[in-house]
């Protein structure tokens, strides 16, 4: 029976990791009156929502879940699944949560945060390049910027496939990666030259082809003019992308370029659109500051808002044309208008037809406009999308960088490291300082057994380890970890990179200032509770494998989270458990890391395999020397004076001892029998 449970729990959490689990009566739930849920697509997994609007049905969206669509494992290598509705014009009307396992919005922070950093998308359009952080984007969460980066990708994956299928969105369109205006292009153009370079867009449409847009509908013949002089000009539209100095220096006045540039915000546009003809662009009843009726512009099918800058636009000299209307629109930021790709551009006609409840018909006027090639960054189509928290974080890389390529350099040199104990001393006391400081709560790359059964599970499920990229600080460390597993063992992370565990020492310190007794463990004691951290290791693995439920519960059995990532900020039990593990490591030399850390476990497994036996040792260690196993605070040192190198911290007091006049035993002996004069018997006769 044992068996046969664990075969159904590992059907039930592979079937829970690869699909969603809305049904459509879950979602009329979700979904009340008036609204109606209609049958589930057939080309995507995404179900229509409709309301009833007089005699007509309306398309309100489509909501679905993201793990049905783009399942992006998180930190716990399981997908979050958001149940996400957009609207028909690719507007998020909402974000919510069905399940997550992000360890720090398990039990860590809460789900609230998550909850209100998805209230953000509420009204933001696919249209934008929607990214967290950064100005006018999605605000970040603290503690959790890797995750909700993770869930935002989520996120738009999964709507970009929805939009693509069924609200046709132009193919492989990624939000977050755009084109960008080049700023530092400019040669002075004539106004032929630069409608010849593409930089303007000119259009003339005359009657006749508006005629030719109403053929057919009940808008045909209603305009007597245009029936009359159907050669004449209708409308002369110029447009152009005013923002990119190659245009707007050449073609506005200095006064008007300069205004203009002090009106927008970093990532914002401006369009210049000048007309002349009879049909207005803005009309008499225009606004300033508003949006025109008059122009539309679209890019991939999604329509972007231009509002009027609600500047005085004069031409530079030489740029003379009959225009009647002249403006500058702005597009901001947020809009994730792209120089890369066509704006498509459009001037709605409308005609009447009756006079009491006139029948309004509209067509419209449409043009393509492009900016070519050579006055935008084109954008990195295969960066993948972790690649802004990389750049992000640019700065504490090359800070974190530096300091392990310090470390690393020091453990490799470390007869000139500890050639002076008291300096060798306080110099390990400011690193692990800067370890608590820096890579724990700045940088927040304390490793954790999260990230070893992340990775469980995320292969256990057929899905790929990408998700570990969104967190540049962790991959770093892991990276030289594992190299460092190869030539030292275990001990180079746990004596010198874990944060919770130089917490632990400066525990233990500040136990030694207080003068307080300290607990010495028996040796055989000592050896069966170092066997306690390799169960825990076992049934948290375990359960990653076969019950992630109760992974996520077990894995709490490390304090990092609450120390170092929530900064205690926590609910008091764990506050409780993980302050009582440093008020013992006071009295109990690093307690928690000797006898039950999972991770600590897990790296000494590793280790086994290193390259080098580093810790020098003489013929007389052990045999009869026995200084450096009485000092060794962790009781790595056999009595014949083996090293037990996956329990060893790497604190190198048995290295400073050997290389100290003053404390190796076999060396004060060689030191005294220099020292000695030697007998030597005298001849009496001579």
């Amino acid at each position: 029976m044992g068996l046969l449970r664990l075969v159904i729990c590992w059907i039930l959490v592979g079937a829970a990791a690869h699909a969603g689990t809305l049904t459509q009566a879950e979602l009329a739930r979700r979904f009340p009156a008036p609204l109606v849920v209609g049958e589930k697509a057939a080309d995507v997994p995404a179900w229509p929502l409709f309301k009833q609007n007089g005699t007509k049905t309306e398309l309100v969206g489509y909501a679905f879940e993201s793990a049905d669509l783009a399942p992006v494992p998180g930190f716990a290598g399981v997908p979050p699944n958001l149940l996400v509705v957009i609207d028909p014009k690719g507007t998020f009307l909402d974000v919510a949560v069905l399940a997550q396992h992000e360890p720090v919005f398990v039990e860590g922070l809460g789900e609230a945060p998550l909850r209100d950093f998805l209230r953000q998308y509420r009204g933001r359009s696919l249209g934008q390049g929607i990214t967290v952080g950064g100005p006018g984007q999605l605000d970040g969460v603290s503690k959790a910027t890797a995750s909700v980066r993770i869930i935002n990708q989520s996120i738009l994956s999964a709507a970009l496939k929805v939009a693509r299928a069924k609200l046709g969105f132009a193919q492989g369109r990624d939000p977050g990666r755009i084109g960008r205006v080049r700023a530092d292009v400019f040669a002075p153009m004539s106004f032929p030259a630069l409608v010849d370079a593409g930089l303007v867009r000119h259009v003339r449409v005359t009657n006749g082809d508006v005629e030719r847009l109403f053929a057919g509908s009940a808008g045909a013949g209603l305009d007597a003019q245009a029936l009359a002089h159907p050669d004449d000009v209708f409308v002369d539209v110029w447009v152009a992308w005013a923002s990119v100095p190659a245009v707007g220096r050449n073609l506005l006045a200095p006064r008007t370029w300069n205004r203009l540039r002090g009106r927008l915000e970093p990532g914002d546009h401006a369009l210049l659109v000048m007309t002349a003809g009879p049909h207005p662009i803005a009309g008499a009843d225009f606004v300033r500051g508003s949006v025109p009726r008059g122009i539309v512009l679209r890019q991939d099918r999604l329509p972007v808002e231009m509002r009027d800058l609600d500047l005085e636009p004069r031409l530079a000299d030489g740029v003379n044309l009959p225009v009647g209307e002249i403006l500058l629109l702005r597009v901001i930021a947020q809009a994730g208008l792209d120089p890369a790709r066509a704006l498509d551009f459009a001037l709605p006609v409308t005609r009447s037809k009756g006079i009491v409840y006139p029948e309004r018909i509209t067509r419209e006027i449409a043009f393509g406009y492009r900016l070519p090639d050579a006055y935008y960054a084109a954008p990195a189509d295969d960066a993948p999308a972790w690649q802004a928290s990389w750049k992000a974080r640019r700065v504490q890389l090359a800070v974190l960088v530096a300091a392990l390529a310090l470390l690393g350099v020091a453990l490799w040199q470390q007869r000139r490291l500890v050639a002076h104990a008291r300096r060798f001393a306080w110099l390990r006391r400011a690193w692990l300082l800067f370890v608590v400081g820096f890579v724990g709560y700045t940088a927040q790359a304390q490793l954790s057994i999260v990230n070893v059964t992340g990775i469980v599970q995320a292969l256990r499920a057929g899905r790929g380890l990408d998700y570990l990229l969104f967190d540049p600080m962790t991959v770093t460390l892991w990276a030289f970890v594992l190299v460092s597993l190869f030539i030292w063992g275990r001990g180079t992370f746990c004596g010198w990179l874990c944060p919770f565990g130089a917490l632990q020492e400066f525990a233990g310190l500040l136990g030694h200032a207080l003068k307080l007794p300290q607990l010495a463990v028996r040796r055989v004691l000592d050896a069966r509770l170092k066997r306690v951290k390799y169960a825990v290791l076992a049934a948290i693995l375990a359960a990653a494998a076969w019950a992630p439920a109760q992974a996520d519960k077990l894995v709490e059995l490390e304090p990092f989270k609450t120390a170092i990532t929530l900064n205690f900020v926590r609910a008091w039990p764990f506050v409780a458990y993980a302050t009582g593990l440093l008020v013992l490591a006071t009295v109990v030399n690093k307690a928690f890391c000797r006898y039950l850390c999972p991770l600590g476990a897990a790296l000494a497994l590793l280790g086994r395999v290193r390259l080098l036996d580093w810790i020098p040792r003489r013929a007389e260690c052990g045999a009869p020397c026995q200084t450096c196993r009485h000092r060794c605070g962790y009781n790595a040192i056999a009595p014949d004076g083996k090293i037990a190198y996956e329990e060893c911290f790497q604190c190198m007091e048995c290295v400073v001892i050997h290389a100290s006049d003053a404390q190796c035993a076999p060396r004060i002996l060689e030191r005294k029998r220099e020292r000695s004069i030697p007998i030597v018997a005298v001849d009496r006769r001579a």
